[in-house]
């Protein structure tokens, strides 16, 4: 695929090494193993050299950012930014053993500063989703936000977590800290809010992201991450005929400007079916359905089946072309399902492509939007004395 990272070198040798371990004796077995495991993690190391590090490190708001890369031993590597906490690149094995970056993004960090931004890879708070009208009351107060989507507040106003430089560590090679200090009354939120997230790169291929906040007011916090996914690769065309399962047996419908309107309705007959492997774009030009409509596609909260504490199955999706598999995991009660209904090829990815109309995806886990004025949806509220914690884990494998 042309816009897939040039190492089908490095991972033809690992696939070398490997055949010959099936043929020789255990002490050969043993050293061939040995190999094929450098040539991966080679693999893994050169599989963000398309990205150069000076072009993520500047000064924005007086603190530095950068680029840090984490890597395992199977081929995978994800490359993140502390500005707006953003994953640039996923690499990750697709069918044949050739390095695929499922993540969309940009070559550097002035980019993701640029009016094209659209929250790609970022994470997102204080609170992730639409505010109704940009207000909201707690404990008999009401609080007012920006409106920075139609008459909306969306995903933390102005300036959220997104545009934040946060604090990084890294202590090994498959860990990434970040920290951030939301002071009282930015964005128009109460409390100062501390944040944590821990990215993790698992022997599994797995991401896992763990999300945690404590605040010294009561307030709102409801986090995510907004990586938009192309499992053919970055710039590979249109995802539509990606296959996809989510485990939600209701959805929120929304009104034209995206806010739910505070029922929840059964998937069960409509377009929002996703119990079973279904194409994207099976369904995306129903005539005459106004959530379709509304939406401009598919731009929704589906309220998960199971939902609990623990992590639960939330999603699975896979590339027609690729054979590359994501598997969604998480402890929040919703997910928001979009697919690219607002890209418009105005900005060129860091393989040169553009960001063409439908072309990456959004698995957003969360609570549900507009929470705060929606009483009869969970809560997300945050009291002193008491931790926010959140975790969703995005797997990769392969269906051969």
């Amino acid at each position: 695929m042309s816009k897939k990272f040039n190492y089908h070198g490095l991972i033809a040798m690992a696939a070398i090494s490997l055949f010959a371990c099936n043929n020789t004796s255990q002490q050969t077995d043993s050293s061939d193993a040995a190999a094929a495991s450098q040539t991966t993690a080679d693999a893994a190391t050169a599989c963000v050299s398309a990205l150069e590090k000076k072009s993520f490190e500047e000064t924005i708001d007086g603190k530095t950012t950068g680029l840090y890369v984490l890597k395992n031993n199977n081929g995978a590597c994800v490359a993140i930014t502390n500005y707006g906490g953003r994953i640039v690149s996923i690499v990750v094995p697709d069918k044949n053993n050739n390095p695929t970056d499922v993540a969309v993004g940009f070559k550097t960090v002035k980019e993701y500063q640029g009016p094209g931004d659209a929250y790609f890879g970022a994470l997102i708070g204080r609170v992730g989703n639409r505010i109704a009208k940009g207000k909201f009351t707690l404990d008999g107060k009401e609080y007012t936000l920006a409106t920075n989507n139609g008459p909306n507040s969306l995903h933390g106003g102005n300036k959220g977590f997104s545009a934040a430089v946060w604090d990084a560590t890294q202590p090994n090679d498959t860990t990434l800290s970040l920290s951030y200090v939301s002071k009282d009354g930015e964005e128009g939120y109460p409390g100062t809010l501390t944040a944590n997230v821990t990215y993790t790169l698992g022997a599994d291929n797995s991401i896992r992201i763990d999300y945690k906040a404590t605040t010294d007011k009561k307030t709102v916090v409801n986090l995510t991450n907004h990586t938009y996914f192309n499992l053919n690769g970055e710039g590979s065309g249109t995802i539509l005929n990606h296959l996809v399962q989510i485990n939600a047996d209701k959805y929120t419908p929304v009104d034209a400007t995206l806010i739910p309107t505070g029922k929840l309705e059964p998937v069960a007959g409509t377009p929002f079916d996703f119990t079973k492997p279904t194409a994207i774009g099976s369904r995306i030009d129903t005539v005459n359905n106004i959530q379709l409509k509304n939406g401009g596609g598919y731009d929704h909260n589906f309220a998960l089946a199971n939902a609990g504490p623990a992590l639960h199955d939330a999603a699975e999706v896979t590339g027609d072309q690729s054979g590359i598999v994501m598997n969604v995991l998480t402890t929040e009660p919703g997910l928001q399902f979009y697919i690219g209904n607002f890209m418009s090829g105005k900005n060129s990815f860091k393989s040169g492509a553009k960001d063409d109309y439908r072309t990456a995806f959004c698995i957003e886990t969360q609570h549900f939007p507009d929470a705060p004025n929606q009483k009869n949806f969970p809560s997300i509220v945050i009291e002193p004395g008491k931790e926010y914690t959140s975790t969703t884990v995005y797997k990769f494998g392969v269906k051969k």
